[in-house]
């Protein structure tokens, strides 16, 4: 049987992101893993013209802020009971995704299929896609379930 110790999750506050946010907890309450929660502010966005407009720079961008926003996605209590670690980083997402469950010796990742939509999802390509082929642990992606007919 296996026995987690480490799970990684990228959150990215998309909907997708946050249900595999859910299986992460799971997983790490049934073997008392730590999960680490992860953003990754892509450096790309800033590098093209079409995000000059943005209001923040590169530089700006406020991580205590987006760390505070990773723990507020848990439930409540989750802390309670799980070891939780936050990591904020810049650079380009499925990169550093990979380098940082490489570094701390991560035994899953768990990663949303669907984050970024529109222009950018098809600029940048998919994250998941790339982590799970590029991956030297097991990834479990988790994907959204298909809307129900009638509904909106």
């Amino acid at each position: 049987m296996v026995t987690l110790k480490k799970i990684l999750c990228p959150v990215d506050h998309s909907e997708c992101s946050y249900l595999a946010l859910k299986y992460a907890i799971s997983l790490a309450l049934k073997d008392e893993a730590k999960l680490y929660l992860m953003h990754v502010i892509d450096s790309r966005l800033y590098d093209t013209e079409i995000y000059k407009f943005s209001p923040h720079k590169l530089n700006e961008i406020d991580e205590s802020k987006i760390r505070e926003d990773l723990m507020k996605s848990l439930p409540e209590g989750t802390t309670d009971v799980l070891e939780v670690e936050t990591i904020v980083v810049k650079g380009v997402p499925f990169n550093e995704i990979i380098n940082a469950a490489t570094e701390i010796n991560v035994d899953l990742i768990v990663i949303g299929t669907h984050g970024r939509t529109g222009l950018s999802h098809v600029m940048l390509g998919s994250v998941a896609e790339k982590v799970v082929r590029k991956s030297l642990c097991p990834v479990l992606t988790v994907r959204m379930p298909p809307p129900i007919p009638g509904t909106n």
